[in-house]
């Protein structure tokens, strides 16, 4: 599972906002403490994090009212922090659009633990008959596209079939030589430069479409597939 998270904390409390970021960072995480209370829903566009840390009780309007907005954009993962006196249930974080929800106080390691398992849950890849998903990535075998926010890409077979493997194993590297036989099935000798062009073709369609650095290299070894940002 990728550490590389971003994580958006939107907390009233400056001292448990900046422990909170100060923990996710040592792990490796980038946290970003929302600072303008007014312009929470601005913050996150402008951030595109991959999980909120949502506080209940805010400024100028609740966390109730930022986690309705962001939900009509996004399903992106949402934590409410609340305060103890607030008797917050499971049922209505649910309800209002949470994933999940923490009481102060709370211990770091307890928070930590709910973050990882969201994300998870959330950003493992989805598979079905006729389509692939990895976060904001969408493999269509019917059309042979690839889909990543509002735009889509057209895929040759072997670029599509390329995609496939590496976004059905997340961080996993897969060899060359294992890509090669999915491929190209047959006994005939296939030049190793082969797949390489492929990679390189299929690396240039995807940086033009704002996927750069997608498909990394494990020199020697094979390629491997990271989340987008």
């Amino acid at each position: 599972m990728n550490d590389n998270w971003k994580i958006f904390i939107v907390e009233d409390d400056i001292v448990i906002a900046k422990q909170i970021s100060k923990f996710l960072k040592s792990w490796g995480y980038e946290a970003l403490i929302n600072e303008d209370f007014q312009k929470v829903f601005q913050n996150y566009l402008d951030f595109k994090p991959d999980l909120i840390l949502m506080d209940i009780t805010l400024p100028f309007f609740n966390g109730y009212h930022w986690c309705k907005m962001i939900r009509k954009d996004s399903n992106v993962p949402i934590i409410f922090i609340s305060a103890a006196d607030e008797n917050l249930n499971l049922i209505m974080a649910v309800d209002m659009g949470a994933d999940d929800y923490i009481v102060k106080p709370f211990e770091l390691e307890v928070l930590f633990a709910k973050i990882r398992a969201i994300l998870r849950r959330s950003y493992e890849y989805e598979k079905d008959n006729d389509k692939v998903r990895l976060n904001s990535i969408v493999l269509d075998k019917n059309s042979m596209e690839l889909s990543f926010e509002d735009k889509k890409i057209e895929l040759t077979k072997n670029e599509y079939k390329i995609m496939e493997i590496l976004i059905s194993n997340p961080s996993k590297v897969i060899k060359r030589e294992e890509i090669m036989n999915k491929l190209w099935q047959s006994d005939e000798f296939i030049d190793d430069n082969t797949l390489t062009v492929n990679i390189m073709r299929l690396r240039r369609k995807l940086d033009e479409y704002g996927l750069k650095d997608l498909i990394k290299t494990k020199k020697k070894v094979g390629y491997y597939v990271e989340k987008p940002n």
